[in-house]
This record gives structure tokens, sequence and C-alpha cells, in this order.
């Protein structure tokens, strides 16, 4: 079983910046695997915002692009998510998923386990 537990999530200004923390509780660690950020505004779908994994592919949302990093020190530990120039549009609920399994044909992780989500407010 594969719990993760966000946190790094705040209010800030337009233009700001903020990195998430996933930590990653499992008893033992994966060879194989995919660990991401997903988000999901108020009204909105969840959609993916940023993967990586064990075969080290990084994907990130174009609507994220050159601004968010996804990161992590080593394999299957502790996921950041670097977030530069916030726009009032990311504002949503942030959510870190894991499969323990790596990314094939799709962009981002399937979301075998979920995070309880850490909230990010970007305001104008």
């Amino acid at each position: 079983q594969v719990r993760l537990v966000e946190s790094g999530g705040g209010s800030v200004q337009s233009g700001g910046s903020l990195t998430l923390s996933c930590e990653v509780f499992s008893g033992r660690n994966y060879s194989q695997y995919c660990m991401g950020w997903f988000r999901q505004a108020p009204g909105k779908e969840r959609e993916g915002v940023a993967s990586i994994d064990s075969l080290g592919k990084n994907t990130y949302a174009d609507s994220v692009k050159g601004r968010f990093t996804i990161s992590q020190a080593r394999p299957w530990t502790t996921l950041y998510l670097q977030m530069n120039n916030l726009k009032p549009e990311d504002t949503a609920m942030y959510y870190c998923a894991a499969d323990r399994w790596p990314l094939e044909t799709q962009d981002f992780c399937s979301g075998e386990s979920w995070g309880q989500g850490t909230q990010v407010t970007v305001s104008s």
C-alpha cells in the first residue's frame, strides 16, 4: 500500500512562486513507477499537471510548461513541484499521485494511489 502526503500549498499573488512536496510512505521502494501532480479547480475536472517516472520521462501540461518543474532527489522519494510565475488560473486543489509502473503511452500517471491534496490560491 502506498500513502502520499502533500504539503506546501498556500495563497500567493500573481507572479509568485510556491513549491509543493509529496512524501511517499510505502514500506518498500519500487524500481518501476510513475509519480505526478494533478489539480482540480472548482467546477472543473481533475487534470494532469506533471509526471515523472522511473525511466527518466518527464511530462508537463501545456499550460504549465516553462513555469512548473517536477523533481525528486532520488527514485521513489519525496516528489516536488516548483511553481513559478503563478497565475490566477493555477488556483486549484493539487493532488499527488503514484503508480507502481512507469509511464507508457499516456501523458500522466494513471493514479493508482492518491494523496489528500493541498490548496493553491493565486490572486490577481
